[in-house]
């Protein structure tokens, strides 16, 4: 007979060997064991922000079907799985951060090149940003509103669009440049 304890770490065992082979089953398996407890952890792990925990629990779970491998028991499992959505909050809180200072380092080059006032200089932007917006193709306008006005996910964005989650980064990071050239270059002539 079966230890309680050796049935459980046979489950575990089973369960990640699946998961290792990329089985559809087993991942769903491990969705409905694991989404609620991880969510919980991001939960603390994103101080409460529910936005931010959600994100990262979509790249953990991106990360656990990439790179699932085998664990003879759960407490080993549940460990990695911290430490998978751990580092997938931390990469998160960087590209924000990242993000947060091109902003930042985009506004503080365009300030000299815009008339001076508190009103002016924030009329003038928003003039020149719409103006160059206007320019884009429909569907790139669209993908910029929805990821930065709307607040749409890259993986809501990347469904909606029926491309990969990388091709939308990919085209967004490319928006972003040409934007960012064309509003510097209006700004410059004016």
């Amino acid at each position: 007979m079966t230890a309680p304890h050796e049935a459980g770490a046979n489950a575990i065992a089973m369960l990640t060997r699946r998961l290792a082979v990329g089985e559809e089953e087993a991942f769903r398996e491990f969705h409905a064991q694991y989404f609620d407890r991880l969510h919980q952890f991001l939960l603390v792990v994103a101080r409460g922000q529910e936005h931010e925990a959600r994100e990262a629990l979509q790249e953990t779970l991106l990360r656990v079907a990439r790179h699932a491998r085998e664990f003879d028991d759960e407490k080993t499992f549940w460990c990695w799985l911290r430490a998978v959505a751990r580092n997938a909050a931390r990469d998160a809180g960087r590209k924000r951060t990242r993000y947060r200072k091109l902003l930042e380092t985009f506004a503080h080059f365009t300030r000299p090149a815009l008339p001076t006032g508190p009103d002016a200089d924030d009329d003038r932007l928003t003039a020149v940003i719409d103006e160059c917006l206007a320019e884009f193709a429909p569907e790139d306008r669209a993908l910029l509103h929805g990821k930065y006005l709307a607040g749409a996910t890259v993986n809501e964005l990347s469904a909606k669009e029926g491309l990969t989650a990388k091709a939308i980064e990919s085209r967004l990071l490319r928006l972003r440049r040409e934007l960012r050239e064309r509003v510097l270059a209006k700004l410059r002539r004016s």
